[in-house]
């Protein structure tokens, strides 16, 4: 029961619902990779990932029956000040593109069996200009965050993208709001801004950082007046998916700074999170040092739409085909290293 009624208080008392690792589960899984037809330790961070979902799964013997690619698409005020080279037209396009198919997100899903859900977020309803007004009012924020909680359903793995001109500008916004130093330390070119556009971009986050800073003590008020809706909903998901045991992939940049949030509010937040990939933005690799994550993966993507998460998702599923499929010293017939003495 929520005795002060306010939409962020809610959210706040979720943090407090949070799941830690089923270590017996841990515990199983090493034991089966002991007797694995393997050297000890051979497949390297590839005995790490299983460890993993067996810890935030809850299960001896962790499943990737139905992953689940999630999108959220959303579009932003602050493309007004000249932060991106394309309309927010494109947002739209987008989403028809991946109805259609016809997206990088659909051939790499379709490549390793991944679900895909994408979710218009009331795209035709941009969010307040961060540097003239806030992004959403606290009611808005709440709402989009439990429709983040909701898109999860059925997954037991779950991959986070997002789509939306302008936002990485907002998520620029959000990490200097969050970590200090200037504009220039965050935006970078994103979609592929010129020179001006740059200047442009980190203009615009300055401003906004500036215009918000007195109620940036609260990571809650970052994601409402600085973030989207697709940063709500984001962090809804990430925060369900917590709850419901369903371990994470984050993409890139955007999606980063979503789980920031989180991550702000309690360290252990992102602890059932991968980081799928280390973005082409600069500041990419700086947050996932703060978090504590070493990406999977390092191919100088910048697409976002979920691509880096779901790359890794192929890496994350070979993973769990070599524990589980493998055979046993004892199966094989194979002598291990403790009969060898």
């Amino acid at each position: 029961m929520n005795p002060t009624g306010l939409p962020f208080d809610d959210i706040r008392a979720l943090f407090k619902l949070m799941p830690g690792p089923a270590e017996p589960c841990v515990s199983d899984v090493r034991a089966r990779d002991a007797r694995l037809t393997k050297p000890p330790g051979a497949l390297g961070r590839l005995e790490d990932i299983v460890e993993f979902l067996a810890a935030w799964q809850g299960k001896s013997r962790p499943t990737l029956e139905r992953p689940q690619v999630v999108v959220f698409a959303a579009n932003h005020g602050v493309v007004a000040q000249g932060v991106s080279p394309y309309p927010q037209a494109v947002t739209r396009a987008m989403m028809e593109n991946f109805t259609a198919g016809g997206a990088a997100i659909n051939q790499i899903c379709a490549t390793f069996g991944l679900g895909l859900k994408v979710f218009d977020l009331a795209l035709d309803i941009p969010t307040g200009d961060i540097t003239q007004t806030a992004a959403l009012d606290e009611k808005a924020a709440a709402a989009t965050f439990a429709f983040g909680m909701e898109a999860i359903a059925g997954a037991d793995m779950l991959c986070l993208g997002e789509m939306g001109i302008g936002n990485t500008t907002i998520a620029a916004a959000i990490y200097q709001s969050l970590y200090g130093g200037k504009a220039a330390d965050w935006a970078g070119r994103g979609t592929g801004v010129d020179d001006a556009g740059l200047s442009r971009k980190i203009d615009a986050v300055e401003r906004a950082v500036d215009l918000h800073r007195e109620h940036l003590g609260d990571p809650l008020e970052v994601m409402r007046r600085l973030g989207g809706r697709e940063i709500c909903a984001i962090a809804g998901a990430i925060m369900a998916a917590r709850l419901e045991r369903v371990p994470v992939m984050l993409d890139g940049y955007v999606v980063t700074s979503a789980a920031a949030i989180l991550h702000a509010i309690e360290p252990h937040a992102l602890d059932h999170c991968l980081a799928a990939h280390v973005s082409a933005e600069g500041a990419h690799a700086d947050v996932l040092k703060r978090f504590g994550k070493k990406p999977l993966l390092d191919l100088g993507m910048r697409l976002g739409e979920g691509s880096g998460a779901a790359l890794a998702m192929g890496v994350v599923k070979a993973a769990l085909a070599c524990h589980t499929e493998m055979a046993t010293f004892e199966s094989a017939g194979v002598p291990d290293k403790d009969s060898l003495h």
